[in-house]
């Protein structure tokens, strides 16, 4: 019995040892995110430097992830889903930090405005959703032919479903046309 009773407590201090052993592997783990996430937000804004300046981007360090914000205007002309040359040039300065990249996804973002889509583009893109989702696959078909890794990007269309500001104003409208890059752990 003697033996039992010794037993009983040496298997809770050892099994509040691995306990122990486990919190902190993870607060390590949670440390080394942190850390790879403030060298990425510190890179990209760097390479960014003249675009954040010029308010043509915004970068946001959230608690697991970067958010970087392309006003629509930066990568695409009005009324287009194939990015222009000045828009590939931007998208490129990011490449070096995004060609890096493991064990992160790449989430590239598209939202609109409210407003309809006119003329011959609607023919193309019969919503808001469609013009979203194909400005977000030609970042995403541009990184990829860049070098990024394709088994980490994902190319998402959210239409005028998420927006940052009012519809009811041109600027706000303006707001809302972006492209976001996420970055988040896998």
């Amino acid at each position: 019995m003697r033996l039992w009773t010794l037993a009983v407590p040496f298997s809770v201090l050892l099994a509040a040892g691995c306990v122990s052993q486990q919190t902190y592997d993870q607060q390590v783990q949670q440390t080394q995110k942190a850390q790879t996430l403030e060298r990425q937000y510190q890179a990209l804004n760097r390479q960014l430097q003249s675009e954040v300046a010029a308010e043509q981007v915004q970068i946001k360090q959230l608690q697991d992830r970067l958010v970087v914000t392309f006003v629509d205007e930066i990568l695409f002309a009005s009324g287009s889903a194939e990015m222009h040359a000045k828009g590939r040039n931007v998208i490129n300065q990011a490449v070096p930090t995004l060609v890096g990249l493991t064990g992160h996804w790449i989430d590239v973002q598209g939202y609109t405005d409210s407003e309809p889509i006119g003329g011959a583009l609607r023919a193309r893109y019969p919503s808001n959703w469609e013009l979203s989702a194909a400005r977000a696959a030609d970042v995403v078909r541009h990184l990829q032919a860049q070098g990024v890794d394709p088994t980490n990007l994902v190319a998402e269309g959210f239409g005028q479903y998420q927006p940052v500001a009012s519809n009811a104003t041109p600027e706000g409208r303006a707001r809302n046309r972006r492209i976001e890059i996420v970055l988040r752990a896998k």
